[in-house]
């Protein structure tokens, strides 16, 4: 990988890092799901343009969007409401292990003993993170990431059997089947959302533009041509930088606490998810790719 290209990556993980703990700010005074609804309200009325022409396997094309969109935002915006955005970066790397598992069920991958123990120390990890000792239970922060993570794998798995279409034209698509559902969810189980966006002002409108132009469409954008240029292999592994920034930045921002056990438990969840983001797949040879494009 080229230098330029390098550092192109390493300013998309710092976007992808860096909006975890914005919504993590937002979602303390916004409702979740209204914000979440907002952003892809955004990204449908930008990429407006790119609905058409309809891709041909329509119907697969939005169990995709509601995979990898409204459902997995549902659990992902509401484990950022309820968890620190470093445990959940942290948690949320169990997506690239449920993917492997899903295409091992699905599409007949195999994998050898490497990604097998990185799996091992993937889950390990994370169980990790979300054990708390003074209850003798787990974070329902970490909970919800891990669900988000699943339901995105899933969407991933399916991609596979969907024909190929531009990134604008999924993530045109993926907006139009998710906003109306995180509008009805935030209509069902949320209040004063108006109020709320009123009080924080200037800034919430600041945070979602940043998740529509520099997430969704440089963001994911240019990731998508990066590995079009690149093995997946060379790539996915250096995505590992998104939950170091977002751990940094949440720290830093909002003083989230370094714990032993959060950095116990990250260590072990990265070098898992490193060990078989570097194998190469056969039945699902752009795992990694699905696995990160829709976890920030």
């Amino acid at each position: 990988m080229t230098l330029r290209d390098f550092g192109l990556l390493s300013l998309i993980c710092l976007c992808w890092g860096l909006n975890l703990v914005l919504t993590r700010w937002v979602v303390q005074d916004v409702p979740p799901f209204f914000y979440a609804f907002m952003r892809f309200g955004l990204i449908a009325l930008v990429l407006t343009p790119w609905l058409l022409p309809a891709p041909r396997q329509l119907g697969t094309v939005a169990l995709v969007g509601l995979c990898i969109g409204a459902f997995n935002f549902l659990f992902l915006f509401l484990a950022l409401k309820l968890g620190t955005a470093s445990s959940v970066a942290l948690a949320g790397q169990v997506g690239l292990p449920f993917t492997t598992i899903l295409s091992m069920m699905f599409l007949g991958e195999r994998i050898g003993w490497r990604r097998g123990v990185g799996m091992a120390l993937a889950f390990a990890g994370v169980v990790i993170i979300a054990f708390r000792p003074d209850s003798l239970g787990f974070s329902a922060g970490v909970i919800l990431a891990i669900a988000a993570a699943f339901v995105g794998s899933v969407g991933g798995v399916v991609m596979k059997r969907m024909e190929p279409i531009p990134i604008l034209t999924l993530q045109a698509w993926v907006a139009m089947v998710s906003w109306p559902v995180m509008l009805v969810a935030s209509g069902a189980s949320e209040t004063g959302q108006i109020a709320a966006v009123s009080a924080m002002g200037a800034p919430f409108w600041y945070a979602v533009a940043f998740s529509v132009f520099g997430v969704s469409i440089f963001g994911h954008g240019m990731f998508y041509e990066l590995v079009k240029r690149y093995e997946v292999t060379q790539v996915a592994p250096l995505t590992l930088m998104t939950p170091v920034w977002a751990v940094a930045i949440g720290a830093f921002a909002l003083r989230e606490p370094l714990t032993p056990q959060l950095l116990t438990g990250g260590a072990l969840a990265l070098t898992g998810v490193f060990m078989i983001a570097v194998r190469r797949n056969i039945r699902l040879p752009d795992a990694g790719a699905i696995w990160r494009r829709w976890t920030a």
